[in-house]
């Protein structure tokens, strides 16, 4: 099995994390790839350094008909049996095989994490979405049969810690309640509203937000207005999740708008207490006070009660752990994930006639 990845994306972003941790895993288990993203000094250096051949392109606009032509290229040279794209423009600037091109067929198999429009995706023979509400929309949205369309969850790393966080060093005080945020500093995720319910919650906890994005200046304004900079860090993106994960005490996720959401599943997987709001993604998933804390978006009274209860019930926090983490084992680990991707490739290409 050949696969071309296909990622345009933003310079950070929970998507363009999961491509990279699918190439990689899919490298580690022995699968040919050839990579295909704009230039990126976080996406690429990893890529590289496991080994993989990074082609990088524009992926521009309208007017950028380089893209496509390289995609060819690279598809000719290659010979992938499958073309996986990520997001809307890599579907959009990924060309659908034909004879002419002068190489063995491929497959092009668009991954959706969002509610996109049919108009990116028509050169895609095939769909995988990341929950099962995605699915639906593909197939009511997009007209394509079931067959056509299959769900496959997103996995997260169980990594290790090299070095493990140093609470002083972060200005925190090592006795404080940590609550840990991770994802793009953007309004869609909400970290404006934690920011406002830590006005409100007792000084011993503080709060931690690692990434990065657009709404970085608004935040720290707000930070500043509120007279929290002894307990609200914005730590800039990072790459060390694990030794964040367990450095801190609770785990929360408050995104108004999430397709998925993989920090919830990375709270699971590093055995840290979850609380999510009832966004899209997270609420497929998560069990209200068995796996995590569920709480309505934008809700400043509803995460103000969970975090702490969550602050002062160890017996909670233990089971929510527990729980979450037989859920991370069952359907999210990376070999399901990796395992799920190569059956479907060989039962679509099974499909076509191409095995």
């Amino acid at each position: 099995m050949k696969i071309l990845q296909v990622m345009a994306g933003n310079t950070h972003g929970g998507a363009e994390t999961a491509f990279v941790d699918m190439c990689l895993a899919m490298h580690e288990a022995g699968i040919a790839q050839e990579v295909a993203t704009r230039p990126n000094d976080v996406r690429v250096p990893p890529l590289l350094e496991a080994g993989l051949t990074v082609h990088t392109l524009p992926f521009g606009g309208g007017i950028d008909v380089y893209t496509p032509y390289r995609l060819a290229g690279i598809a000719k040279k290659f010979q992938p049996d499958i073309a996986q794209t990520w997001l809307s423009r890599g579907a959009a600037k990924m060309p659908q095989w034909k004879p002419s091109m002068g190489t063995p067929r491929y497959l092009n198999v668009a991954r959706l994490g969002g509610y996109y429009k049919k108009k990116y995706f028509t050169t895609m023979d095939y769909f995988t979405t990341i929950t099962p509400d995605l699915k639906r929309h593909v197939e009511e949205s997009f007209d394509v049969q079931e067959a056509q369309v299959r769900h496959i969850n997103n996995f997260a790393e169980t990594e290790e810690a090299p070095v493990s966080l140093q609470r002083l060093d972060m200005g925190t005080p090592d006795d404080a309640t940590v609550i840990l945020g991770l994802g793009r500093l953007h309004p869609s995720k909400a970290f404006d509203t934690m920011i406002k319910v830590m006005s409100q919650l007792p000084a011993h906890i503080h709060l931690w937000i690692a990434g990065e994005g657009p709404q970085r200046g608004e935040l720290e304004a707000l930070i500043e207005q509120l007279d929290l900079s002894s307990r609200v860090k914005l730590l800039g993106w990072r790459s060390d999740r694990a030794a964040l994960f367990q450095a801190a005490d609770i785990c929360f996720f408050c995104s108004r708008y999430e397709p998925f959401g993989t920090v919830f599943v990375q709270s699971w997987a590093q055995e840290t207490p979850l609380i999510v709001t009832k966004a899209d993604g997270p609420r497929q998933f998560v069990q209200h006070d068995d796996d995590g804390l569920l709480v309505d978006i934008d809700d400043e009274t509803g995460w103000i009660d969970a975090v702490m209860r969550m602050d002062e019930d160890k017996k909670l926090r233990k089971r929510l752990v527990k729980n979450g983490l037989k859920r991370y084992k069952a359907e999210f680990t990376k070999e399901r994930c990796v395992n799920a991707y190569l059956e479907y490739y060989a039962e679509i290409r099974a499909r076509e006639n191409l095995v």
